[in-house]
């Protein structure tokens, strides 16, 4: 009779073995090598992800592939090429077995007082056409898929333009309209696809830049954040927290305050 209950056993645990094995996250960052992608990378796989991470720096990820080991899938990708990055990332998604998560984090941006065309040009490249290349492959291999999540990682910045960085927050404003267009588009096709808009205020990156800033999170704090953001299947999240109140004043202040 022990045989026998043994037997039993092991032939109903096998397929709640096979289910797990199938339910194993995947997940793809692009603009994984720094900043809050790479702490974002590390915070997934903490969570059980299988992660194919993309970036133009190659190095990069090739050390971050060694902190987070496991099955992780690196691959050198510049999202201001975009006919190059939407083959790059297909190819990404097959190598990974499919992609129930795409998180967009790859942007750049610059003080640009002076208005240099090179600067604005390489923002616009990469937050802008880069972005729109890569959000529209990934909703169409979703609405293939029949579900999915599309995160971005937008700015605070979206909310007003900016006399130092004009480029940087008209790009930021482009993604987070992009992305609600994205969302009413998959709306009407009644699929459970997600797309969640994420504007952090100040975060430890290259990117914050100047000497008044506060409120600053670490990168890992930021991507602790988004990741309770992804889990929780929001459309849109401050990140800190904190900027939700901030966001809400700089709607709010009249355009003579920001002129002078």
């Amino acid at each position: 009779m022990k045989g026998l209950a043994f037997y039993l056993m092991s032939k109903a645990a096998s397929p709640i073995s096979l289910n797990r094995a199938e339910m194993t996250r995947r997940a793809i960052i692009i603009g994984a090598s720094s900043g809050i992608g790479r702490a974002l990378a590390s915070v997934l796989a903490k969570h059980g992800y299988r992660l194919g991470l993309a970036a133009r720096r190659l190095p990069l990820l090739l050390s971050l592939q060694q902190e987070l080991g496991g099955q992780t899938i690196v691959r050198q990708m510049d999202v201001s090429n975009p006919d190059t990055a939407i083959a790059q990332f297909s190819a990404l998604i097959e190598e990974l077995g499919g992609v129930d998560l795409v998180v967009i984090s790859a942007g750049t941006g610059f003080l640009n007082p002076d208005l240099a065309w090179e600067l604005e040009r390489q923002t616009i490249a990469v937050n802008v056409a880069g972005f729109t290349a890569l959000a529209d492959e990934t909703i169409r291999y979703f609405l293939q898929a029949g579900q999915g999540h599309l995160v971005g990682i937008s700015s605070l910045a979206a909310l007003r333009g900016n006399g130092l960085a004009p480029a940087y927050n008209a790009s930021k404003a482009y993604l987070s309209n992009y992305l609600q267009g994205l969302r009413y588009q998959v709306a009407s096709r009644g699929l459970p696809i997600v797309i969640t808009d994420i504007q952090p205020g100040f975060v430890d990156t290259r990117m914050a830049q100047g000497a008044t800033l506060f409120w600053v999170a670490s990168t890992e704090k930021a991507a602790e954040q988004i990741y309770q953001a992804i889990r929780q299947k929001r459309k849109q999240a401050y990140i800190t927290k904190r900027w939700r109140l901030f966001a809400w004043l700089l709607r709010l202040a009249p355009d003579r305050f920001f002129e002078k």
